[in-house]
């Protein structure tokens, strides 16, 4: 029996698995991997006390400040929480192979995962020309036509792992502006190779054995156009990891954890959450980290029986 486990290894994960073997709260953190989403970005350039670094040395990183504390905390890595039961006063979480653990909270970190592309082409064309990690992909790309999904930070991010190695890269928006950081915006449109396609709806994903074009409508005239492309990449939004607790803490209509943003308790008593699995307003890491170490702080002042809440 623990007094906290802790749900997933990203930065609001580790944080918060920091915090609580530093407050002596008898804990155990439950994850597939280390560094969350974050893992699949080339260079992150907005994590506090780093001027840049990867996705992959940020998981490591991670990863490394948590063992310091391995004799204050139990690291259970390469799992997945199949599903998280309420047991009376307490939770019982199932893993892989029958494996049970309990405790007496629920830190809530799963984070969340990328939105599939749901139109003709989509599913079929997966692994042959779909992709989802321009980071790990863009090599196979080298001097062919492609087209990135989606005007956001992440979609950006993709152009500009793709430039060096596409001949041509379109950039597909729903809408009339980009979404994305100004400073991304600004680097993507002085690329020669770039070309942005505002309005566009895409309609299909068309090919053979590989993919070989992407139909797309205007939004606004309502025509529909063909771009002969090699691969589609695909920045569409994403989906939070929320189905392990979803019959026992309250979602809203997109599927997030909804908490109290002054100490990230939800619905449940019992249960907190943190980051991107979260209602939380801005998804950034620096911020699922600072929620995930407040969630901590109000654990620990129920279990010592402090009421810092009410001022």
């Amino acid at each position: 029996m623990f007094e906290l486990i802790i749900i997933g290894g990203g930065p609001a994960g580790v944080a918060a698995a920091i915090y609580a073997a530093r407050k002596k709260i008898k804990t155990a953190i439950i994850t597939e991997e280390f560094g969350g989403q974050s893992t699949i970005s080339d260079d992150i350039q907005n994590w506090i006390g780093q001027t840049n670094l990867s996705g992959f040395d940020l998981a490591k990183q991670l990863e490394a400040h948590l063992r310091v504390y391995q004799n204050d905390i139990e690291i259970v890595g390469g799992q997945r929480v199949e599903k998280v039961e309420k047991l009376g006063d307490r939770f019982r979480l199932a893993i892989a192979d029958g494996i049970t653990y309990e405790a007496k909270k629920v830190l809530v970190t799963s984070g969340s995962h990328r939105k599939r592309l749901e139109v003709p082409g989509g599913k079929e064309f997966d692994g042959k020309g779909v992709a989802y990690c321009a980071t790990c992909d863009a090599p196979l790309y080298q001097d062919k036509d492609v087209a990135v999904v989606g005007g956001g930070n992440a979609g950006l991010e993709s152009v500009i792992d793709l430039e060096p190695y596409a001949s041509k890269i379109y950039l597909l928006h729903r809408r009339d502006e980009l979404k994305g950081d100004p400073v991304s915006q600004e680097k993507i449109k002085g690329m020669k190779k770039v070309e942005i396609i505002y309005n566009a709806d895409t309609q299909e994903i068309m090919g053979d054995k590989f993919v070989t074009g992407l139909r797309y409508r205007d939004n606004k005239t309502g025509e529909e156009k063909t771009l002969a492309v090699q691969g589609v990449f695909v920045e569409i939004g994403i989906v939070p990891n929320s189905d392990i607790v979803a019959d026992l803490v309250k979602l809203n209509s997109r599927g997030e954890i909804v908490v109290d943003h002054k100490t990230q308790l939800t619905s449940d008593p019992g249960i907190w959450a943190a980051g991107d699995v979260t209602d939380v307003l801005y998804n950034q890491n620096n911020i699922s980290a600072g929620d995930a170490i407040k969630a901590v702080l109000n654990i620990y002042d129920r279990i010592t029986g402090q009421n810092r809440e009410v001022k």
